[in-house]
């Protein structure tokens, strides 16, 4: 079978065409692949700096909690231990030596207890500085505060052993925990608040229970008042964790953060 010059020419000319548009496809996919390389350093250089962003508003709000909780105490109890130690040296009748000396010993023991909560305090200046000793000890001590209020009846249960050292997802979930306790304080109406810390599997879970007033979750996130809920999904999912959120109203809230730690 003879082919035709035809048929050669034809043939030369697809392969001219192929030979040509190949190199153009290679250019063109090449060119959108590294397009989609940028695209996506970008994306993840911006998320990097999002959460960096977060991270240090978080460390902030840490901050700014503790120097509230440090103001309260000062004026709630340091204050009251040195208005008494006043009140007690002020008292003092020196001519009646017996009870002088008994004021003296009491004005004393104030005093050395005012120290001791200025000590305590002191542990508190930096949100950083506490988390250092471990996110189960910080919590602790935040919750040490509170109970003397004598408000809540306070259970706090977690685990024994440390737990892994990693402080950006430490910070945060510490952040939640004061977000949330802040929350029970000022909104809930609660007598009792439970807290319970967990960690296996390499992941950690903090649940937080109250048996306050509780609401209707649908409704609250519709409105402007589901910030706060919404803000504490927001950064749980930032760490790759989550927040489930059960309330009824008459019956309490559940809050339980999930992170893979």
């Amino acid at each position: 079978m003879q082919i035709s010059s035809k048929e050669v020419l034809f043939f030369i000319g697809i392969t001219t065409v192929i030979f040509l548009i190949a190199p153009l496809f290679l250019i063109v996919y090449v060119n959108l692949y590294n397009r989609r390389k940028k695209k996506h350093a970008e994306e993840k250089e911006g998320l990097k700096q999002a959460f960096n962003t977060e991270l240090l508003k978080t460390q902030m709000e840490v901050q700014e909690q503790t120097l509230k909780t440090i103001g309260y105490d000062l004026h709630d109890n340091i204050g009251q231990l040195l208005g008494l130690t006043v009140m007690t040296l002020g008292s003092i009748n020196m001519q009646d030596t017996e009870k002088a000396g008994e004021k003296v010993a009491a004005a004393e023991a104030l005093a050395k207890r005012a120290v001791k909560e200025l000590r305590a305090l002191s542990r508190l200046l930096h949100g950083e500085e506490l988390l250092n000793r471990g996110l189960i000890d910080a919590i602790a001590f935040e919750l040490e505060y509170l109970e003397r209020s004598d408000l809540f009846k306070i259970t706090y249960t977690h685990p024994e052993s440390p737990l892994p050292p990693l402080a950006d997802k430490a910070t945060i979930a510490f952040r939640l925990f004061q977000e949330i306790l802040n929350n029970i304080v000022r909104h809930a109406q609660a007598k009792e608040i439970v807290i319970n810390l967990a960690f296996a599997g390499n992941v950690l879970t903090l649940s937080i229970h109250d048996n306050g007033s509780g609401f209707d979750v649908t409704e609250i996130m519709k409105q402007h008042k589901g910030m706060g809920l919404q803000n504490i999904q927001k950064r749980a999912g930032m760490i790759g964790g989550q927040a489930q959120i059960q309330s009824t109203p008459g019956a309490g809230t559940t809050i339980k953060i999930t992170i893979p730690y």
